[in-house]
């Protein structure tokens, strides 16, 4: 029920394990209402509500496992998600610079255990992040010598399925790719529709922007590359 008069609040009681916290709803008329949070004997606080109108009103809240495994029941059935990714890679000579699934052409490429895609592998992991799932290197780890030179479309195609299985669609995606050279205006329109054909989504809800490290560090030295990307997951 919303109270339309403030709420007051002052700790009161201050002990080892947690402070007392004192919330009090006005004016007089109205019945007062304390709500104090109170130690247990778990490493969690309990909350106690106490009632002048009705002093034998109490409720006590704790955090079990049941409850955790009841809160990640109810997160998967959440209306939308958002997972953030990010990705490096060292450039190197004699490596294929590929871009979102794009060669483009350069003096120097991604090293990398897989084809060094740093957008597909950015994706990935947004996409992973949203659903709560590992990261792209749990799931396809450098150690396993099947994913050797591997095409990133195969990641970012199982990340899809996972997505899907879990009842979502991309709402819309923003990535950001950091590097020095080579400019990437010529190619971004083919990286876009390729990467929102991969994604099975509409060109329109994916955006790319591409960005210089102003000749700072290894990025803008030209030694590495790196991505950034956003995901916003809608429930299908």
């Amino acid at each position: 029920m919303a109270v339309p008069f403030p709420v007051f609040a002052s700790a009161t009681t201050a002990t080892t394990s947690h402070q007392s916290l004192s919330l009090s709803v006005y004016p007089r008329s109205f019945p007062r209402t304390n709500f104090n949070v109170v130690s247990s004997s778990s490493s969690r606080p309990s909350i106690r509500v106490n009632s002048a109108a009705s002093p034998s009103v109490e409720a006590a809240t704790a955090v079990d496992s049941d409850r955790a495994a009841a809160s990640d029941s109810r997160s998967k059935a959440l209306p939308f998600r958002i997972g953030h990714g990010f990705d490096l890679h060292r450039l190197e000579p004699g490596y294929p610079l590929i871009i979102g699934g794009i060669n483009i052409p350069h003096d120097r490429g991604c090293e990398a255990h897989s084809d060094g895609d740093v957008l597909l592998h950015c994706v990935v992991d947004a996409i992973l992040g949203a659903l709560g799932l590992p990261d792209i290197g749990q799931i396809f780890p450098d150690s396993d010598p099947k994913w050797k030179g591997a095409p990133s479309s195969v990641f970012i195609k199982e990340a899809v399925r996972l997505m899907h299985d879990a009842g979502y669609e991309i709402g819309n995606l923003d990535a950001t790719l950091i590097l020095q050279r080579p400019k990437l205006s010529p190619h971004k329109e083919a990286i876009r529709a390729n990467l929102s054909d991969l994604l099975g989504a509409d060109p329109s809800v994916v955006n790319l922007k591409a960005k210089t490290h102003e000749k700072v560090d290894s990025l803008g030295e030209n030694r590495s590359i790196a991505a950034h990307t956003v995901v916003l997951l809608m429930r299908r």
